[in-house]
């Protein structure tokens, strides 16, 4: 039925976000003021309390008043002979029951629900108990409230329902803030409350002294058996044995005993049996009391309904030392101290029962206080349904369940740890516990059977009369047959974490070590501490308890639903199997203990009405018929409500695996693409650091290829100046003047190549900038063709200009820099064209230039194609001609600076295409601060025009490197040179010139300088 069991896995799922309101939530559940570590283990750092007070506090519950009545009750019922025996006997069972109890819940700092879990019955499976004991506290609470309420009546006249409600509110207070406050409480009431209970005891005793002779003899309660009998022995011991459930209250309060000392080991175990089994001693003396006291009652014409009320048997016992008024006040303040001490007993143990109970099932905790107006609003309804008088009935079949569960307990303690069938510590947290542990909940389930059906006479007289024997014996020998055969299979659902057991010891001051929970973010003690595969950390039992997203991950063979789901296929035939799944038998257990549980409330109610009407048989037989049907209409209006709870369960449970399942598959892709982010991260890091290397790299280059540049060119400077003064003298021969001619050539071939460098050295480390400046186009263009026209001439090449059909009149620009890019562009063509002709054509449409270098020499590769603008890359046709393969790379690199491009087309033996694109925005005319194209006029006669003086002024080092350029009819050299001596007196003048005139008259003018300051050059 299950559509998802066939869909592919999608694998465990990553960790589980957590919110911070998850965590507010948590740590306001942990208040320690407040909560008194009810759903968790006790620190030892919260155990301040000495021994002796602990003790003290626990011996408190001996002071309730049901212990009197219920004396009373055995004495009226099975006579004083039954009664006593039934009473001592049942202490010495219920002091052997509650020891072992007692120890664990000291040594360990567990209450009796925790102390439970580990102890055979596992996570869910005491959930049970939790129900049983919770019970347990409000039925008592109500018992002793509706005892305080009759003293409020009997001394204040207070109606007996607003009694029950002052008897309810007064123990809220005192309970709200835990054992720090009833510890102050226990300990200031102990003195007043002993001082009350024992005085009207030695009144009777020392005025009556025949009071204990006639009652032993039953004179005056001709009513009540005189003879032992073993039936009513075993019937009045089964009643006793109800009072079993209070050491789950012993074992509340004994967590908070702190761990022994050395050398006061003695003290500790005294105080652990006095806080434990120790209050059966004054629990058995306070029974005989009362029964002793109700025979008093009795003697003083007390009814037998009134006898067994402790009021009156107080009050008769306070006639003999007090007036009668004074006697009244005493009785009441008695109950009322009596009352108070136990009620916040059992309302405390009530809220630790029900916050245990209600967290599991529902994965939410409202706070301990909660459950304590929870547990008093309970026991207040059965006050009001007056539940005193049913005390036997209810008493004698709640004890059965109670000592099948206690016996299952100790009998895990005793016997199955000892022989290591049980994990020897008491593992108490949900991420380590199977849900359902078959040995506890088992044996208490067969046992509690058995003792029911002993109960009601279905096993024989014999096993009716011992019922509650029977139960203990069914316990204790079921839980070790199913211990034995289990042999701790399903104790723990995994192993304790290695790193728990490693930290297990003290730090250097001999404190336990704490770790941090993933979740509320609170340090606790190892004990308290699980690994969570889920949250991926450490979490605590509160934590853990509350979680509702987890789904048991670190233990999902231990779910109820999956043990259920394995019990049932083992023993259910083939054909009913797949009922499993869909939910019919989960329908069928629901509705059975639903009918018990049911059938249980019900059939005491009924008892309680039969009794009343047990002297009318017509009304005995109405209200038989009238249980039955409201048995019937609320069984079958159970069944369609527990059908619909269980669709909605199981329509709940498929969409919340599939959105589990969509979950873990997104949080999967998730977890993918934060490792593919990571990964490319790693890879941009890498990238950048690589970019930063080749960077770091090229910009050492590029100072190298800068500074040797200008190492070399100096010396060349001087040889080609060397040769240029040979060239000059007429008496050298032809092979000289050949000779000379190679070495020119030579030295200008590698002067281009160091010029080359440096311009692309200085484009590279970004030292090159724009100067943009309205400029002639035309005349830019012109003067281009013009100054490679006789080099091409000489090599028998055509050169053509194809212009627009408007030139602009100027555009803005950096004129040196396009001069530069079409010089290298027409340059290149010259170069490598060997016939036929070159076209410069150039259209201007919409301020953009396109200029096209059309030649007819040999092509270019595919191959050689694509690395054409690379540095000092040469195709095959290079090898002919002089050149260093940096003027394409230098032209498209001043290109792109000027935010244009410059791309190729070329095939071999079809020539070469070079298209430049640039953006070259119209202005009207030149601006009108541009200098003049010719030089400017003397400054007057005889003096020498205005740059002559200025470069007087320069460095000689500059000079002689303009006048190398000069000479050599370098013309870029010589923008070079002026655009590095720019700050230098006339510069701007000179670059300018540079533009406009021929090199010979700047030749004149350096000339002319170094004539009257010496230059090295000369």
């Amino acid at each position: 039925m299950n559509h998802t069991a066939d869909q592919a896995d999608p694998g465990p799922a990553p960790k589980a976000p957590i919110t911070p309101v998850r965590r507010a939530y948590h740590r306001w559940v942990a208040s320690e003021t407040l909560e008194d570590y009810a759903l968790r283990y006790t620190p030892q750092r919260f155990r301040r309390w000495s021994a002796g007070r602990v003790a003290n506090m626990a011996l408190g519950v001996s002071s309730f008043l049901v212990l009197e009545a219920l004396g009373a009750t055995l004495m009226l019922q099975f006579g004083v002979l039954n009664a006593a025996a039934a009473i001592v006997a049942a202490g010495v069972l219920i002091a052997l029951v509650g020891w072992p109890i007692s120890v664990a819940a000291a040594r360990h700092g567990v209450d009796m629900d925790l102390l439970t879990r580990g102890a055979g019955f596992g996570y869910l499976g005491s959930t049970l108990t939790s129900l049983i004991y919770a019970t347990f506290t409000f039925i008592f609470f109500a018992l002793e409230a509706a005892v305080m309420a009759y003293a409020l009546q009997l001394a204040l006249g207070i109606p007996s329902s607003w009694g029950y409600l002052i008897s309810a509110l007064l123990v809220i207070p005192l309970v709200t803030h835990g054992v720090t406050l009833i510890g102050r409480f226990q300990r200031w009431t102990q003195p007043l409350w002993l001082m009350l209970m024992v005085l009207p005891w030695l009144a009777v005793w020392l005025n009556d002294p025949g009071s204990m002779a006639r009652w032993l003899h039953q004179e005056g309660a001709p009513q009540a058996p005189k003879t032992f009998d073993w039936h009513l022995f075993g019937a009045a011991l089964t009643v006793a044995l109800a009072l079993v459930t209070q050491m789950g209250e012993q074992a509340d309060y004994l967590r908070f005993m702190p761990q022994p000392q050395p050398g006061r080991r003695a003290r500790w175990w005294l105080a652990v049996a006095v806080g434990g089994p120790g209050w059966v001693v004054p629990g058995v003396l306070k029974m005989l009391a009362g029964a002793w006291l109700a025979h008093l009652a009795l003697e003083h014409g007390v009814s037998a309904a009134q006898a067994v009320d402790p009021n009156q048997m107080y009050l008769v016992a306070y006639g003999h030392m007090l007036p009668a008024g004074w006697a009244v006040a005493a009785t009441a303040l008695f109950v009322v101290v009596s009352q108070l001490k136990i009620n916040v007993t059992n309302a405390y143990a009530g809220s630790l029962a029900w916050s245990n109970f209600f967290s599991r099932l529902t994965h939410h905790h409202p706070g301990r206080v909660v459950w304590v107006v929870f547990n008093t609003a309970l026991a207040w309804l059965l006050m009001e349904l007056n539940v005193f008088h049913a005390l036997g009935a209810v008493l004698g079949l709640y004890a059965h369940v109670a000592l099948a569960w206690l016996v299952a307990v100790v009998a895990d303690l005793v016997v199955l740890k000892p022989l290591g069938w049980s994990p020897r510590a008491i593992e108490f947290r949900r991420a380590h516990l199977m849900d359902i542990n078959p040995v506890g909940v088992g044996a208490m389930l067969g046992a509690s059977l058995l003792g029911v059906a002993a109960h009601f006479g279905w096993l024989g007289s014999w096993a009716q009369a011992f019922s509650a024997l029977v139960a203990m014996s069914a316990a204790f020998g079921l839980t070790l047959l199913l211990g034995a055969v289990t042999r701790g299979r399903y104790h723990l659902a995994r192993r304790a974490d290695a790193a728990v057991v490693a930290t297990d010891k003290a730090d250097a001051e001999g404190a336990p070590l704490q770790l941090r929970c993933v979740v509320c973010q609170g340090s606790y003690e190892r004990p308290d501490m699980a690994r969570c595969p889920a949250y991926g950390g450490w979490i605590c039992s509160l934590c853990c308890t509350l979680d509702a997203r987890c789904g048991d991950a670190c233990k999902p063979h231990a779910r109820l639903s999956t043990q259920l789901r394995a019990w049932l296929r083992r023993w259910l035939p083939r054909r009913l199997q797949p009922y499993v799944d869909a939910g019919l038998i989960h329908y069928l257990v629901a509705l059975s203990v639903a009918a018990l549980v049911l059938a249980a409330l019900l059939g005491l109610l009924a008892r309680q009405d039969a009794q009343r009407a047990v002297s009318d048989p017509v009304a005995l037989a109405w209200v038989t018929e009238v249980y039955r049907k409201v048995y019937v209409v609320l069984l079958t209006l159970g069944a369609v409500l527990i059908w619909w709870l269980v669709l909605t369960q199981r329509a709940r449970q498929v969409a919340q695996q599939e959105t589990h399942r969509y979950t873990r598959l997104l949080l999967r892709e998730i977890e993918a693409h934060r490792r593919t982010d990571a990964q490319l991260q790693r890879a941009r890091e890498a990238a950048e650091a690589a970019r930063r290397s080749a960077e770091r790299a090229n910009d050492a280059k590029t100072r190298y290829l800068y500074a040797i540049s200008h190492e070399l060119r100096t010396p060349l400077g001087a040889i080609m100046l060397y040769v240029q003064a040979l060239q000059r003298d007429a008496s050298l021969s032809a092979r000289q003047a050949h000779a000379l001619a190679m070495i020119q050539r030579g030295g200008q071939h590698v002067l281009s190549l160091i010029e080359g460098t440096l311009d692309l050295a200085r484009i590279e480390a970004g030292r090159v900038t724009l100067d943009v400046r309205p400029t002639d186009l035309r005349a830019l263009v012109q003067d281009v063709v013009a100054w490679l026209t006789p080099q091409a001439q000489a090599k028998g090449l055509r050169v053509a200009l194809e212009g627009p059909s408007r030139w602009p009149s100027a555009v803005r620009c950096d004129g040196p820099r396009l001069r530069q890019v079409l010089l290298n562009l027409l340059g290149n063509a010259v170069r490598y064209t060997e016939t036929g002709h070159i076209t410069l054509r150039m259209a201007y449409v919409c301020d953009v230039a396109t200029v096209e270098v059309i030649d007819t020499g040999p092509g270019i590769s595919a191959a050689e194609l694509e690395r054409v603008f690379e540095p000092f890359a040469r195709g095959a046709a290079g090898s002919q001609h002089a050149g260093a393969g940096l003027g394409l790379t230098i032209a498209r690199m001043l290109t792109q600076l000027m935010g244009g491009e410059l791309r190729v087309h070329s095939e071999l033996g079809q020539g070469t295409t070079f298209v430049l694109r640039l953006y070259l925005p119209e202005v009207a005319a030149l601006a009108s601060d541009q200098p003049p194209a010719a030089l400017p006029a003397p400054v007057s006669a005889g003096a020498p025009p205005a740059p002559v003086a200025a470069l007087r002024l320069w460095p000689p080092e500059v000079r002689e490197r303009l006048l190398q350029c000069v000479r050599l009819g370098y013309p870029r050299g010589v923008q070079r040179v002026l655009d590095d001596a720019t700050g230098l007196p006339a510069a701007e003048q000179l670059r300018q010139a540079a533009q406009a005139l021929d090199l010979k008259t700047l030749e004149r003018w350096l000339t002319e300088a170094c004539d009257a300051t010496p230059c090295a050059a000369t």
